[in-house]
């Protein structure tokens, strides 16, 4: 039997009749496609969650790459060296260092991130601060301060307060003394994610000059490159061999690692535990074609008899192992997308949803995602090449659930079902 004459004789059995067998298939198939809906939407929401969140680390906090053992001396001369280098958007230098700021009503300690204004107007930063209040997020002198909404809400101050940061200075007989600098709220900005909003406040560099010793704060040049995603580690032995051996350079993902080894890690395992679904789905297809070869008995003789080989009948349904698993993928892919690229808005319905009930008994108002921990809106992102993969798999594990069945039914003697028929 030719494969042509398999595949079409296992197409007419998935679209057959239902008091005709093909049924199971179509159920099996349904498994498939119901499993395939959360692996979905579980690789779209975690991809999208760590773009997200590394982007914002990435454009707002690390840059792609971080210059060290730069003294004040030779700022401008490293920067000079730096930009000669093909392929960078910008250099700025930061000071960042610990402090207690108070206002209205608290205090707590924060990270100072004193750092060129312009820093904050790039291509990459601008996107990812919000301006939540006062028209700016940045700081214009070395006495303003603008501060993460969180941290705002954290010790109560509002645009045009004056806000009171503390840090450690040496005195003149060189023991460390706490110092009290003024600030005024310039502008109160949100990056979306809780983690950062929380602990940054943003002076100017001069500001930082002006209220902290330089050895109690980390000085760095913060470099930014048309991709930070591809050959970074091709730009810092380029700024190595530009600067020489008495900087150090770190790409961003060596000052992210661990916290990207996190994200990376927890994305598997949630991919992992989705695909045991979608292998316990793939078992119905073996029971599936089971019961398809009993009820085709009947044809099963009929190509037996007119010369069908073991190896064409077991191809049969093999090939309906196959067609099940392919159908099964194409349409829990597809809704998979259709819901995972649609997920912002139906988890804001839900919210809404569900707040108006609680509000029916005075409860408060529903968020599914914490924002404390997930990002207020999930970037979507479809990794093109994983969708492939996992439909791959899902077609794989059909046929190979199905090998038992079909090899037997290839197996049955043509003489023992005309006389079971």
């Amino acid at each position: 039997m030719k494969t042509k004459a398999a595949f079409f004789i296992a197409l007419r059995y998935l679209w057959t009749r239902a008091h005709e067998g093909g049924r199971f298939l179509r159920g099996a198939a349904t498994g498939i496609a119901v499993s395939l809906i959360p692996i979905i939407v579980t690789l779209i929401v975690a991809d999208g969650m760590i773009k997200g969140i590394l982007d914002r680390f990435i454009e707002l906090g690390s840059g792609h790459i971080q210059v060290f053992n730069v003294q004040d001396s030779d700022i401008k001369e490293t920067m000079e060296k730096i930009y000669e280098v093909e392929g960078i958007r910008g250099v700025w230098p930061e000071r960042r260092g610990m402090g207690v700021l108070a206002g209205r009503s608290g205090r707590t300690g924060v990270t100072v991130r004193a750092i060129e204004p312009s820093f904050w107007d790039d291509s990459g930063s601008e996107p990812f601060l919000i301006v939540i209040d006062g028209g700016d997020n940045k700081p214009q002198t070395d006495r303003d301060i603008v501060l993460g909404q969180t941290l705002a809400e954290n010790i109560g101050a509002q645009i045009g307060d004056t806000v009171r940061l503390m840090t450690v200075r040496e005195g003149s007989e060189g023991n460390l003394r706490p110092r009290m600098a003024p600030f005024t709220v310039r502008g109160i900005t949100s990056s979306g994610y809780n983690e950062l909003d929380a602990l940054w406040c943003i002076i100017s560099f001069e500001g930082g000059q002006r209220v902290f010793m330089p050895e109690n704060t980390q000085m760095s040049l913060l470099i930014k490159t048309d991709d930070p995603y591809n050959n970074i580690e091709n730009y810092s032995w380029e700024l190595l061999y530009k600067l020489g051996n008495r900087y150090r350079i770190n790409t961003w993902k060596e000052i992210l690692d661990t916290q990207y080894r996190s994200y990376q890690t927890s994305r598997q395992l949630l991919l992992f535990i989705m695909a045991l679904i979608v292998i316990v789905a793939a078992v119905n297809v073996s029971s599936a074609t089971s019961m398809l070869a009993l009820e085709r008995q009947r044809d099963i003789a009929v190509l037996k008899v007119t010369g069908g080989s073991v190896r064409g009948v077991t191809g049969v349904f093999l090939w309906g192992g196959f067609l099940t698993g392919f159908a099964g993928s194409i349409i829990g892919i597809t809704l998979g997308l259709l819901i995972g690229g649609n997920i912002n808005f139906l988890i804001r319905s839900l919210e809404s949803v569900l707040s108006f009930f609680t509000g029916l008994f005075n409860g408060s108002e529903v968020k599914i995602l914490d924002p404390g921990f997930y990002l207020e809106t999930i970037p979507i992102i479809i990794d093109w090449n994983a969708v492939l993969m996992i439909g791959v798999f899902a077609v794989l594990c059909s046929v190979l659930a199905s090998w038992i069945p079909a090899h037997k039914a290839g197996k049955l003697k043509p003489v023992d079902l005309l006389r079971k028929t």
